[in-house]
């Protein structure tokens, strides 16, 4: 069938087809893209939390070496010092690696606003 043959109902119709089907791409490409962050995410919330978690023991430990140096004046405390600072710096590295994982979340769909963006530039252009 010759494209001066359709109707006007005809080509209304493959015109709102397409249009649907790119909407349609469009949902599917942004629920891929909130998907995969999502991911990252998870795993930036992980590293954080585990890196709360190491500081607040190192905290406490160091928290317990003033008290077992006040108290009992002893090398003890000297042990507690370096279990304290080595939970401290353990916490420092992975508090680090969850906020260098954070800022890499992209919380808008990038390719999703790039294809809409094209998609509407090429809406733009006249017909020939």
């Amino acid at each position: 069938m010759a494209v001066e043959d359709r109707s006007f109902s005809e080509l209304m119709q493959d015109i709102i087809h397409d249009v649907q089907e790119i909407v349609r791409s469009e949902v599917r490409l942004a629920k891929t893209e909130l998907r995969e962050e999502a991911v990252k995410a998870k795993s930036a919330a992980l590293w954080l939390g585990v890196g709360t978690l190491t500081a607040v023991f190192a905290v406490l430990f160091l928290l317990l070496m003033v008290v077992y140096a006040l108290a009992l004046v002893i090398p003890m405390w000297a042990a507690t010092l370096i279990v304290g600072a080595a939970l401290a710096v353990i916490g420092g590295v992975t508090l680090t690696a969850g906020m260098y994982r954070l800022k890499q979340i992209h919380p808008a769909p990038q390719r999703t606003i790039e294809t809409i963006k094209e998609n509407v530039e090429w809406a733009k252009q006249p017909s020939k």
